[in-house]
C-alpha cells in the first residue's frame, strides 16, 4: 500500500505551499519578475472586489494574497479556489477563438495555486494549476493537472542546489545502448554539440568542459516557475508538469508532458497532439508532434516532426526531419531524416544526414549480436531498402543504399555511392560503386534539392551540406579511386576485395572502370563548379587574376561531418583546444565558431575541390593553364549534360517498364496517375539549370580569350 502524507486542510494553502518551492517574501517576487520580464503594476484586491468574488463561488486560502491589475473584472473569475500568491492581470468582457474553439476571458472552474496569469487569458476547467506562469493571450481548457515542482529543470540535464549525485542528472544515450556516448541536453544543443561530446570520449579533459560549459547555461537556484508563452492554446490534455512553453504553441489532446521545454514563436509555432507521452526532452522550434508519439530521454530539433504513434527515445533527431510510426532507440541523427514505417526499426546508430529508412528496415539491432555495445555509423545519403537486417558494429561511406536482405555480418563499406546486395546463389556480397550516378540520378539529384528546400530553419547557426558533392565525398570517391587503381579487374569489370564483411564469403566489387570514371568526372565536376562560383563571388575578370586569388595546396586537406556540417578536421582540433584551455567559455562561443566556419565554407570547400583535382591528374600549380582551365571547363559541360540526362532516364523507367505500366490500361491513365514525363518540373528544372550552365561556360570562355 501506498504511504501518503496527511495534513490538516489549513495547510494547502499559502504557507504550506510555499514552503515546498520558494523561500517567502520578496524572493518569490524577484523571482517570477525574473522570468516573465514584466514591468506590470498589482494592488490587492478591494472589499467589493471580493465580496464579487465570493458571490461568484470563488475561495481564497487568503484574499491579501491575490493580486490585480487596475483592468481586473472579478465578475469573469467563477467557480474557482486559489491557494498561495496569485497574480492576475487585464480581463475584459470579450471570447477568444482559435481553428472554431472559443473561450471567454477570465478564470472559471479551476484549482490555481502560486501562478501569475497574464491580460485577457482564458482559463476554464483545469483541476489543478500551481506554480505557473502563463503570459498574455493563452488559452486553457479542461485539463487535469499543471504543475510545476521545485527541482523543475524543464528538460535539461543539470543538477539544482543540494544535488550532488551524477544519478541525479538527466542524460541522452545517443549511438550505443551502453550508455558510453551519453551527451547532457540542453535547451539550444545543435546537432554538432551532440556529435563531439558522444564522438571524442577518449578527451575526459573535453567532456568535462562540455559538462561544464551546459551548467553555466543555467541557474541552479531551486523554484523556477513553468511558462506558458503568450497566445498559446492548450485544451483536453491530462498532465503537464515541469513544462516550459513558448509563444504560439497549439497543445492539444496530450496525455502526458513532464519535464519538457516546447519551443515555439509566432513564425515557428510548435504543435503537439492527441495521445502524446512525452518526457525529459527538449522540442526545438516548428516542431509537430501528435497522433500518440511516446518520445523519453531525446532532443527533437527544429522543423522536426513526430507522429502516428512513433516511438523515440535516447535519441536526438536533428532538424527537418520527419519520424513516423517507428522506434528509434539510442540514436543520434543529423538533418534532415526520413522514416516512416511502421515496422523500421533503428538503434544505437549514427545517421550523418539525409538519410532514408525504408519499412521493414531493422539498423543496429542486437539480436544477433553478443552484447549491447554495438553501433552503425553511416554518412549522409543512408538508404537502406525494404526489409533490410542490419548487424552492428556496421560503417558505411556517404550515400549507401543497401538492397532488401539480411546482412548478417558485421560490414565496413568505405567507398561512396554504392549499392550493396547479397547474391544468394552465389553466396556472396555484391558492391557497386557509382551506382547512384549510374543507374539512380533522379533520386540523387531531387535528394539534395529536396533536402535544402525543405530547412526551414530561420537562424541557420550551423551550415549545412545537402549537395552530394562536398568535401565529404570528394574525398571518399578520391580514396576509392585509389583503391581502384590496385585492383586487377576481370573482364567483366569485377574485382574482388578483402576485408570489408566479417565473413568467410566473397565480396565482389563491379563495375570497377565505370566507377573509377564516373568519380574521377565527378571529381572534375566540383572542382568546375567551385571555381566557378568563386569567380562569380569575387568578380573575377581574367584567367590571370583567377590564379592568384586561387590557393594551391599541395596536400588534399580532411574533413569532417559535424552535425551535417563539413568542418576541416585542423580547424576542429583548434576547437577542442580552445575549449580545453577556456579561450572558448561557453555553448555560444561554440555556435560562433561554426558560424565563422560556415562563412569561410565556401573558400576552404574550393581551397580543398582544387587539390583534389590536382591530386586525380597528378598535376602541380603551374600545370594549371588557361588551355587546361578551358579544357575543364568543356569537359564540365560534357559531365553536366550526361547527368541532366541520366536525371530523366532513371525517372523514365517509370514510364517505359512494362511492369510498372501493367497497372494501367493506357498512356492515358497512366500520366493520370503518376503525371507526364515531359511535364515533370523538377526534369524541367533540371533542363533549364543546365542550358544556364552551358551558356555560362560558353561566355567565360569566349570574354576570358582563353
Amino acid at each position: 500500500m501506498n504511504i501518503i502524507d496527511k495534513h490538516p486542510i489549513s495547510e494547502i494553502g499559502y504557507h504550506f505551499i510555499e514552503a515546498q518551492y520558494l523561500p517567502k517574501g520578496k524572493n518569490e517576487y524577484h523571482l517570477r519578475d525574473k522570468q516573465r520580464n514584466s514591468n506590470k503594476v498589482f494592488f490587492q484586491l478591494t472589499h467589493k472586489q471580493i465580496e464579487q468574488l465570493i458571490a461568484n463561488n470563488n475561495n481564497s486560502d487568503n484574499w491579501q494574497n491575490i493580486l490585480v491589475t487596475k483592468k481586473f473584472k472579478p465578475e469573469l473569475i467563477k467557480n474557482n479556489n486559489f491557494f498561495g500568491l496569485i497574480r492576475i492581470g487585464d480581463l475584459s468582457a470579450l471570447y477568444h477563438e482559435f481553428h472554431s474553439f472559443k473561450m471567454a476571458e477570465g478564470i472559471y472552474n479551476s484549482t490555481i495555486i502560486s501562478s501569475d496569469i497574464g491580460n485577457h487569458v482564458c482559463i476554464d476547467n483545469v483541476d489543478y494549476l500551481s506554480h505557473y506562469i502563463i503570459d498574455d493571450d493563452v488559452m486553457i481548457a479542461n485539463v487535469n493537472e499543471m504543475a510545476t515542482t521545485e527541482k523543475a529543470k524543464f528538460g535539461n540535464g543539470i543538477l539544482k542546489d543540494g544535488e550532488i549525485d551524477e544519478k541525479q542528472r538527466m542524460g541522452i544515450e545517443v549511438s550505443n545502448e551502453n550508455g558510453g556516448r551519453k551527451i547532457i541536453p540542453y535547451d539550444g544543443m545543435l546537432a554538432g554539440d551532440a556529435f563531439m561530446w558522444s564522438k571524442y570520449r577518449d578527451d575526459l579533459l573535453l567532456l568535462e568542459k562540455f559538462k561544464q560549459l551546459t551548467e553555466k547555461k543555467f541557474d541552479k537556484q531551486r523554484g523556477y516557475y513553468g511558462k506558458i508563452g503568450c497566445r498559446t492554446v492548450i485544451k483536453n490534455c491530462r498532465i503537464i508538469k515541469d513544462t516550459i512553453i513558448g509563444t504560439d504553441a497549439y497543445i492539444k489532446g496530450a496525455n502526458k508532458l513532464k519535464n519538457l521545454t516546447i519551443n515555439s514563436d509566432a513564425e515557428r509555432k510548435s504543435q503537439i497532439g492527441e495521445g502524446c507521452e512525452l518526457v525529459n526532452g527538449i522540442i526545438g522550434f516548428g516542431c509537430r508532434i501528435f497522433y500518440g508519439v511516446k518520445a523519453v530521454r531525446f532532443i527533437a530539433a527544429s522543423h522536426s516532426q513526430l507522429k502516428y504513434g512513433a516511438r523515440l527515445i535516447n535519441s536526438y533527431l536533428g532538424n527537418n526531419s520527419t519520424i513516423s510510426c517507428c522506434e528509434v532507440l539510442n540514436s543520434l541523427i543529423f538533418p534532415a531524416h526520413e522514416q516512416h514505417h511502421n515496422n523500421s526499426f533503428l538503434c544505437a546508430s549514427t545517421i550523418m544526414g539525409q538519410s532514408n529508412i525504408a519499412a521493414g528496415a531493422t539498423i543496429g539491432s542486437n539480436h544477433n549480436s553478443r552484447s549491447a555495445d554495438g553501433e552503425i555509423l553511416a554518412g549522409r545519403g543512408f538508404w537502406p531498402g525494404l526489409c533490410v537486417s542490419l548487424k552492428h558494429k556496421s560503417k558505411f561511406a556517404s550515400f549507401s543504399m543497401i538492397a532488401k536482405g539480411d546482412y548478417m555480418s558485421e560490414l565496413n563499406i568505405p567507398v561512396p555511392f554504392s549499392l550493396i546486395s547479397n547474391d544468394v546463389p552465389k553466396d556472396r556480397l555484391v558492391i557497386m560503386p557509382a551506382y547512384w550516378f549510374m543507374y539512380n540520378m533522379y533520386a540523387l539529384a531531387r535528394n539534395a534539392w529536396k533536402s535544402e528546400d525543405r530547412d526551414q530553419r530561420q537562424h541557420k547557426v550551423q551550415h549545412l551540406e545537402f549537395d552530394y558533392l562536398a568535401p565529404d565525398t570528394i574525398n571518399e570517391m578520391l580514396d576509392s579511386i585509389h583503391l581502384f587503381n590496385t585492383l586487377l579487374p576481370n573482364e567483366n569489370g569485377e574485382a574482388e576485395i578483402k576485408g570489408w564483411e566479417n565473413s568467410k564469403r566473397k565480396i565482389i566489387l563491379t563495375k570497377v572502370p565505370q566507377a573509377k570514371k564516373t568519380f574521377s568526372e565527378m571529381i572534375k565536376l566540383h572542382a568546375c563548379l567551385q571555381i566557378l562560383k568563386h569567380i562569380n563571388i569575387h568578380k573575377t575578370e581574367s584567367f590571370y587574376a583567377l590564379v592568384k586569388q586561387l590557393k594551391f595546396k599541395s596536400v588534399r586537406s580532411s574533413w569532417l561531418n559535424i552535425g551535417g556540417q563539413m568542418i576541416l578536421a585542423d580547424e576542429m582540433g583548434k576547437l577542442k583546444k580552445n575549449i580545453k584551455s577556456d579561450k572558448i567559455k561557453s555553448w555560444d562561443d561554440v555556435h560562433r565558431f561554426y558560424e565563422t566556419q560556415g562563412g569561410n565554407y565556401e573558400e576552404d570547400k574550393t581551397t580543398h575541390a582544387l587539390s583534389a583535382l590536382m591530386e586525380l591528374l597528378q598535376l602541380k600549380s603551374k600545370d594549371f593553364t588557361p588551355s587546361f582551365f578551358k579544357s575543364l571547363l568543356k569537359e564540365s559541360v560534357i559531365i553536366k549534360k550526361w547527368m541532366t540526362e541520366n536525371i530523366e532516364i532513371s525517372r523514365a523507367k517509370d514510364y517505359s517498364s512494362n511492369f510498372r505500366k501493367m497497372m494501367y490500361e493506357n498512356d492515358e491513365e497512366m500520366n493520370q496517375v503518376i503525371g507526364k514525363l515531359d511535364e515533370n518540373s523538377f526534369i524541367k528544372e533540371q533542363k533549364t539549370a543546365f542550358g544556364i550552365w552551358e551558356k555560362k561556360i560558353n561566355t567565360l570562355i569566349k570574354k576570358w580569350k582563353i
